[in-house]
C-alpha cells in the first residue's frame, strides 16, 4: 500500500460512501473531501464532514497507518491541530490532539472496492514492462483524456523552460534582447556544448554585442576567443589572423575576460554541429538582425521564423570544420531541424514567458507553431511508439518528454490521466 493511493481514492471518492463509521463507530458522511494540499502541511485543506449529529470543517491528514501521525512528529506542528479527520489504511494506534481529545480515524481498507486495489496492483507490476509502469495498457487509454493531458503536460514543459528565462531577466535588469541573446547561445551548443556557450554568455557584457553586431568579424572574435579558440600559434589562415588580431583589439578596448568561460568540446559531435559552426552561424544571425527579440515575438508563424535564422556561416567555412584544416566544401546554412530545436528550446519558451509577464495569452499562437513541427525522434519518444502511443508533432514529443521525466520515472502514476483513468477503469 502506497499513500498516493490513498490520496487519489480520498480526492475522487472512489470509496463505497454509504454506511462509513469511523474507527470508534461514529457514522460518517463525506461533504467535501477538500482542497488536495501538495506543500508543508495537512493532505487536504478545508474539508466539510459530518460525523454523528456533528458538522466539521477543517484538514484531513492522510497516512498507511495511524502510527505514523507520531513518526512524523505531527503532535509537535501546529500546522496539524486543525485536523477533523485522519484516514488511514490501517488503524493501529488512537490519536490524540494537543488538548488530549481524540481525533477522529477513518480506516479505509474496508471501504475501498476490490476492482481499484486490482487495478492498482496491476499498475505497479513491473513484470514483464520494460519501459513504463503501463506500458502494456497506455494503447488503451481514453483518447480525449490523454490528448487533453498531453496538452496540459506541453504547458507544464514550457512553465519549466521558463525558470531560467526569469532568472536570466532578473539578472538583465528586464533586458529581453539579453535574454534572448543568451538562451539562444545556450542552445546553439545543444546538449554537449550548452553549458559552454552559456559560461560564455553570462561572461559577455551584452551592451558590448550591441555596439559589435553590425560587424560579424568582429562579434566573431570575441565569441572565438573567449572560448579559447584563437589561441594556435600554428594556424596562419588569415582569416583565423584577422579573427585573433580582431580580439586582441577587443579585448584591450572593452576589458575582456574568459574567466569562468568553459571550453567547449569537439569529441562525439557531428563536424556541422562542431563548436567553431555553431558560433560562427551564430555571430551571422546577430550580425544581419539588430533587432531579433521584437521580430521574434512578432513572428506570427513558422516561415517567418524560417527566414530570420536562415543564415550561412562565413565563405571559411564553406570548407572547413575547424581552423587550419580544409575539409570537403559544404556550405554551413543552418538547418530547418536546427532551427526546430531552436524554436522549441528558446523561442517559444520565451514567447510564452514574455506574454505571461504582459499578462496576455499566447496558448493558441504557440500551439499552432509547435503543431507544425514535426516530431523530435529520440528514445523515449520511440518506446512510446512501441507501446502503441501515436506521437505526430513537436508538441506531443514535448509532452510525452514530460511525461516520461517528471511522472513515469517517479512513479507518479495517479498524478497522471493516464494512470487515474487506468485505476478507475475508464479506458
Amino acid at each position: 500500500m502506497r499513500e498516493d493511493l490513498l490520496h487519489f481514492i480520498w480526492k475522487y471518492k472512489k470509496l463505497q460512501l454509504k454506511e462509513m463509521v469511523t474507527s470508534n463507530n461514529g457514522t460518517l458522511v463525506i461533504i467535501n473531501v477538500g482542497r488536495h494540499n501538495r506543500e508543508a502541511g495537512p493532505d487536504f485543506f478545508n474539508a466539510k464532514i459530518k460525523i454523528g449529529d456533528q458538522l466539521w470543517a477543517g484538514n484531513v491528514e492522510i497516512h498507511i497507518n495511524s502510527s505514523d501521525w507520531y513518526v512524523h512528529h505531527h503532535e509537535q506542528d501546529s500546522n496539524y491541530d486543525n485536523v477533523i479527520l485522519h484516514v488511514v489504511w490501517k488503524d493501529d494506534m488512537v490519536i490524540y490532539r494537543k488538548d488530549k481529545t481524540t481525533i477522529p480515524t477513518l480506516e479505509l481498507k474496508n471501504y475501498i472496492p476490490k476492482n481499484i486495489l486490482k487495478n492498482y496492483q496491476k499498475l505497479f507490476e513491473s513484470r514483464g514492462t520494460k519501459f513504463i509502469n503501463c506500458e502494456k495498457e497506455i494503447a488503451r487509454a481514453n483518447g480525449l483524456v490523454f490528448n487533453n493531458w498531453l496538452e496540459r503536460l506541453y504547458i507544464e514543459r514550457l512553465e519549466q523552460k521558463t525558470v531560467l528565462i526569469d532568472e536570466l531577466l532578473i539578472s538583465s535588469k528586464n533586458d529581453w534582447e539579453k535574454v534572448l541573446f543568451t538562451m539562444l547561445l545556450k542552445n546553439f551548443g545543444l546538449k554537449i556544448n550548452g553549458d559552454s556557450f552559456l559560461s560564455l554568455a553570462n561572461a559577455l557584457d551584452f551592451s558590448i554585442v550591441r555596439k559589435l553586431q553590425k560587424h560579424s568579424l568582429q562579434l566573431e572574435s570575441i565569441l572565438f576567443g573567449l572560448t579559447g579558440l584563437l589561441e594556435d600559434d600554428s594556424i596562419f589562415d588569415a582569416y583565423y589572423l584577422a579573427l585573433g588580431k580582431e580580439y586582441k583589439h577587443q579585448k584591450n578596448k572593452f576589458g575582456l575576460t574568459d574567466e569562468g568561460v568553459l571550453k567547449p568540446e569537439f569529441f562525439k559531435l557531428r563536424p556541422s554541429n562542431f563548436p567553431t559552426i555553431r558560433l560562427a552561424q551564430f555571430a551571422k544571425v546577430y550580425a544581419l538582425h539588430h533587432n531579433l527579440f521584437s521580430a521574434l515575438i512578432d513572428a506570427p508563424n513558422l516561415t517567418e521564423v524560417y527566414n530570420l535564422f536562415g543564415v550561412t556561416a562565413d565563405n571559411y567555412w564553406d570548407n572547413h570544420f575547424t581552423f587550419g584544416k580544409q575539409s570537403r566544401k559544404s556550405i554551413e546554412r543552418l538547418t530547418k531541424p536546427f532551427i526546430d530545436l531552436l524554436v522549441i528550446n528558446t523561442i517559444l519558451p520565451i514567447k510564452f514567458s514574455h506574454a505571461k509577464h504582459l499578462g496576455k495569452a499566447v496558448d493558441s499562437e504557440i500551439f499552432h507553431i509547435i503543431n507544425h513541427i514535426k516530431k523530435e525522434e529520440n528514445g523515449i519518444v520511440k518506446n512510446f511508439g512501441l507501446a502503441g502511443v501515436g506521437i505526430t508533432s513537436a508538441k506531443e514529443s514535448q509532452a510525452i518528454l514530460q511525461l516520461y521525466r517528471e511522472y513515469c520515472t517517479k512513479n507518479k502514476c495517479l498524478q497522471c490521466s493516464v494512470g487515474s483513468s487506468l485505476l478507475s477503469g475508464n479506458n
